[in-house]
């Protein structure tokens, strides 16, 4: 994923209305109307959501007569986990250089402990 791609994508999840407008079509693909019922927003407001995801590529919209279901499209997610995992493996290796160190600390200080109760 390009660089633009994802800050699109991230800034696409930036707004809570619009993560909970994806949480909604992981379910299934929804109407504008469906997808609105839950905001305190007019169509046109959820509209405007819509066409930021859209552009993000994280849904796609259909047409059928009067019916234009909404569905997620969830590559852009993928790739920006994908990112966001070399940054948990790193936290994840900082953690267990920690876990050694304090385990280090803990059996020096126990050491420390035995000798002074002689």
């Amino acid at each position: 994923m390009t660089p633009d791609r994802l800050s699109a994508t991230f800034s696409a999840l930036a707004d809570p209305t619009r993560r909970a407008i994806l949480a909604r079509l992981a379910l299934g693909e929804a109407s504008v109307g469906e997808l609105a019922k839950p905001f305190q927003m007019s169509g046109p407001g959820v509209s405007k959501h819509l066409k930021v995801l859209e552009r993000a590529g994280l849904i796609v919209r259909g047409r059928e007569a009067q019916w234009r279901p909404c569905r997620l499209a969830a590559a852009p997610l993928k790739d920006a986990a994908e990112w966001l995992d070399q940054y948990r493996r790193f936290w994840e290796a900082s953690f267990e250089r920690l876990d050694e160190y304090l385990g280090d600390l803990q059996a020096k200080g126990a050491g420390r402990g035995r000798r002074q109760k002689r």
